[in-house]
């Protein structure tokens, strides 16, 4: 779930429409739901356009921007900082989207503005 945060976040924050991600769970058992999720995510993606386009982007700033998000990811700075918003989630032990959302963006601002910048 943390992991959702973070994508969804520097997704947001390198101006890619953060609905081009999703992060789902379903089991081997779960082949109903399986099919339903990727139908679903398929549809949305199909209405959004191909990359960049609903973001308004030429070809050459969406790869600046995708360069940008994986090398914040990779920052050691933002990884710390990953693993300190972890480990508030742990602590706090509430596993929302919305809780976990929030401890990721309040434990990894600095960080983020920093590698993004």
């Amino acid at each position: 779930m943390g992991v959702d945060a973070l994508v969804k976040r520097v997704l947001k924050d390198v101006g890619i429409r953060e609905e081009r991600y999703t992060l789902q769970w379903a089991s081997a058992a779960e082949a109903p739901r399986f099919v339903q999720l990727i139908t679903r995510f398929t549809e949305q993606i199909r209405e959004l356009g191909p990359i960049g386009q609903a973001e308004g982007l030429s070809k050459e700033e969406l790869v600046a921007r995708i360069d940008k998000a994986l090398a914040a990811v990779s920052d050691q700075k933002v990884r710390i900082a990953f693993g300190s918003a972890t480990k508030a989630v742990r602590k706090d032990a509430i596993w929302t989207n919305e809780h976990i959302g929030e401890i990721v963006n309040e434990k990894m601002e600095k960080s983020l503005a920093a590698a993004l910048g």
